[in-house]
């Protein structure tokens, strides 16, 4: 049947008149929605406040600059979420789903949002359909009409009239076929009952469970500083609002809303990077869960092999001879009835070498032009798949599948099935792929309801061989350095798996188990065999998902690699699934969380990397931010507390203006950090572990404390030494200022020493010290500015005063690295 479909001049039209085929079922996100979002955010809110009560205590200048000061935050809180949006719209473009239709009479793929009515869909096995349509023509054609009628069995498309319907949101789940759109959009019958047909759900990772428990706690803390200094300045001067004001300084210092920030900004950017190198994540923090990964389970054909299949042996059954496809002997049925149990127009890799095979011998079986009138689809377990050929009394049917299977069904005795298995083992364990072909001729008006029941004869045997990919070895080697755990869980023969596993350097390849031994297994059995072998073969769904779920619940994070619709449900029980974009059914890529866009593995190494830079970087920049703020809120409360001659020495205008600094630093400067070079030689953190170690939350306290000491010493000095509290407040916000430069850079690594973190390439590195020297020359040297920040002016000497104190504050951790860490070479990195 010739099948031409629409041609390119009538498309316009018709998406003119339809619109595109899709529906919404949330608003989009836009500049109000962005602006809605920064007024509720709490630092704009205490900006807000802070603006009122300086206008009703008669303070205009203030109050005026924090209205600026709400503006600046605006604008760089609109610039931080419309580069996330950004990103996360290209991210929707890479992640929207691809169609094969027919135009112009050639075969195309298209995005499924550019379909009109009229086109010819080219629908397969795994595909999710995307509009609704009339079946054409097809072959063993079955759809999951499960989120339409609630029934999850697969009902049969044919061209009669109550059967030619496909809807939208269904998936096909066996077969080849045809179909004409007939309904797009809204129009469809799924768009009409407003269902959602994405099957992806997001959920919240690791990373974002730690970050926000230690947001609440920092919040909780600047809530109950602002309720102390409040009643604290009440009792002493008994001015409610002017209390209020200082209070809320302390609360602007204590809360984190940077922290949010930079989360967002580090997940957006972060896989936005990943999807301009082929890897396509659902959602962004995705990326950042990855780097979390001890356990990567992996399907065979396709992922670790080449998926172009070649038949290199046959085996014909009735002359007892194994022969090579080039020397296909006369009278030899073995190849012709295969081809006869594949599609006409292949698309599994393995019919396609069975086609390619059958070319060189077109002559060579009788009954290869005969027209197809019946098929019994794959299906079983282990599967097998029948087609039924003539239309008259005499029918020719032909088999192939799992060999055990096939040995079955023809009814062989105990000695045959032994002298044939060890033909089967002994082929696979070089590893080939096995099938079994048999044959059987009905003569019956209706034929038998189950494929099982045709006296079938055995033809022979087929061996496929699929090659490991070339680089496969070394990727692996790559996660094995990472402490990256590699489990198989593959259809495939046990001898063929391992064959290829030990080829691609895999551990412990010969040690195997099979799905109908994981499935008669106790859970604590399950445990113990999933941590010893690395090999499952003849794996089901049902095998696979244990063995998913069973990894989980013993502490892992699990990533599944996966292509056909049989792979969904470990795909979405896995803590991150992972689709091939290139060979990956519609299903598998619409339930993944990542999409390998070229199939090729070795994304996934950089995917893992990027993961853990992500995770490197954010506690870099958290680590930063608790460190900068501990100073800031005790400069703000302890004078106060300790009843000092200058006891409330910060506004809020200080405050606004360092989180003005610290805000950028923390989600720009941290995100764009490149990490040291041994990365992907440590173990992957675990999923009990918290943000940080204890180890690591201490030294950033104690890097807080150890720049407040420096910080309220020369707060005590310039008290005694009789300077005015303008003085004193320059003097104590300069060096303040000054120690957060310095901590930027002493924070980059927490084991490289700054001699070799200067090394480490990033764009911004250059501009923070020239630009910080500049606003501190504008506050001291223009006095308009100085008057607004309650400076007064102080001397050359006093200035170096500053800055010898925020070193000395910071300088300290340096030699900590040196004597702890040593001075190791360090591989010079790029920013990404």
């Amino acid at each position: 049947m010739q099948l031409n479909g629409l041609n390119d001049s009538e498309i316009p039209a018709l998406q003119q008149q339809y619109g595109p085929n899709s529906f919404q079922l949330k608003d989009q996100r836009n500049l109000l929605h962005i602006l809605w979002d920064v007024v509720r955010e709490p630092m704009f809110l205490l900006l807000l406040i802070a603006a009122t009560l300086y206008f009703i205590l008669g303070q205009s200048s203030e109050g005026l600059l924090m209205l600026v000061a709400m503006g600046i935050i605006t604008a760089i809180s609109i610039f931080q979420d419309l580069r996330s949006t950004k990103a996360l719209e290209a991210l929707e473009h890479y992640t929207a789903p691809m169609v094969k239709v027919i135009r112009n009479g050639k075969e195309k793929a298209l995005p499924s949002e550019e379909l009109v009515p009229g086109d010819l869909l080219v629908l397969e096995e795994g595909d999710k359909i995307p509009a609704d349509g009339l079946f054409i023509s097809g072959n063993d054609f079955t759809v999951n009409e499960s989120i339409i009628t609630g029934e999850s069995f697969p009902v049969a498309k044919q061209s009669t009239e109550k059967e030619n319907t496909v809807f939208q949101g269904t998936t096909v789940n066996t077969g080849k076929a045809y179909a004409k759109v007939i309904a797009t959009g809204n129009n469809t019958e799924l768009g009409k009952l407003g269902k959602s047909v994405s099957s992806y759900s997001s959920t919240t990772t690791l990373l974002q469970q730690q970050v926000n428990k230690h947001v609440k706690r920092l919040a909780w803390f600047g809530i109950s500083a602002f309720i102390l200094i409040w009643l604290v300045n009440y009792l002493k001067t008994g001015l409610v609002v002017e209390s209020f004001l200082l209070g809320l300084t302390l609360a602007m210092a204590a809360i984190p809303e940077e922290i949010p920030v930079a989360f967002s900004s580090f997940m957006a950017l972060g896989a936005y990077q990943m999807s301009r190198i082929g890897i396509i994540s659902r959602q962004p923090q995705t990326i950042e869960n990855l780097g979390a990964v001890t356990v990567i389970c992996l399907d065979k054909t396709g992922t670790i092999t080449e998926n172009k299949m070649s038949v290199n042996i046959l085996y014909d059954y009735r002359r007892n001879h194994s022969f090579a496809p080039a020397q296909q002997h006369e009278g030899s049925t073995v190849l012709g009835y295969a081809l006869l149990a594949s599609e006409l127009e292949p698309y599994d890799a393995m019919e396609i070498a069975i086609h390619e095979a059958f070319k060189d011998h077109p002559n060579a079986f009788p009954y290869a032009t005969l027209p197809q009138t019946g098929e019994y689809p794959l299906g079983g377990k282990p599967p097998m798949m029948t087609h039924v050929y003539g239309d008259g009394p005499k029918k020719i049917i032909a088999a192939k599948g799992a060999a055990e299977r096939v040995f079955r069904v023809c009814r062989l005795d105990e000695a045959q099935k032994r002298m044939l298995n060890e033909i089967v083992n002994q082929q696979a364990s070089k590893g080939l792929r096995m099938l079994a072909v048999a044959s059987a001729v009905y003569e019956g008006e209706k034929l038998p309801i189950s494929q099982d029941d045709f006296e079938w004869q055995l033809e022979g045997l087929i061996g496929l061989l699929d090659p490991p990919k070339k680089n496969v070895r070394a990727v692996f080697e790559q996660f094995y350095e990472a402490k990256i755990g590699i489990k198989i869980l593959t259809g495939d023969y046990p001898e063929t798996v391992s064959n290829i596993a030990a080829q691609a350097g895999v551990r412990n390849p010969e040690k195997f188990i099979t799905g109908d031994a994981i499935m008669k297994l106790s859970e604590a059995e399950l445990t113990d065999t999933v941590q010893q072998y690395n090999i499952f073969a003849r794996m089901f769904p049902d095998a696979k998902l244990r063995v998913v779920n069973n990894l989980k619940a013993s502490g892992n994070i699990v990533a599944m690699t996966g292509d056909g619709v049989n792979d969904a449900p470990a795909l979405k029980a896995a803590d991150i699934g992972i689709a091939m974009g290139k060979r990956g059914t519609e299903l598998a890529r619409q339930v993944a969380d990542l999409v390998v866009t070229d199939d090729n593995l070795e994304r996934l190494v950089e995917a893992i990397r990027q993961g853990r830079k992500i995770f490197v970087n954010l506690k870099k920049s958290v680590r930063y931010i608790i460190s900068i703020h501990i100073p800031i809120i005790l400069v703000a409360a302890l004078p106060l507390l300790l009843g000092w001659m200058y006891t409330n020495i910060f506004s809020p205008v200080h405050i606004i203006f360092l989180e003005l600094i610290m805000g950028p630093t923390c989600s720009i400067f941290f995100e764009r950090e490149p990490v040291e070079d041994n990365l992907m030689q440590l173990p992957p953190r675990t999923s009990t572990a918290g943000l940080f170690t204890r180890e690591e939350l201490w030294v950033s306290i104690i890097q807080g404390l150890v720049i407040t000491a420096g910080v309220m010493g020369l707060y005590w000095f310039s008290m005694k030494r009789g300077d005015e509290i303008g003085v004193t407040r320059a003097l104590v916000f300069s060096t303040l200022l000054t120690g957060n430069i310095f901590l930027t850079f002493v924070n980059r690594s927490f084991t490289e020493h700054f001699m070799q973190t200067i090394k480490f390439r990033n764009s911004l590195a250059k501009w923070i010290l020239p630009s910080s020297v500049l606003l501190l020359a504008l506050m001291h040297l223009i006095p308009s500015v100085r008057t607004i920040f309650g400076f007064a002016p102080i001397s050359m000497s006093d200035f170096l005063l500053c800055t010898v104190t925020a070193i000395v504050s910071i300088a300290w951790y340096e030699l900590y690295k040196l004597i702890r860490y040593g001075d190791k070479p360090l591989a010079i990195q790029t920013d990404q």
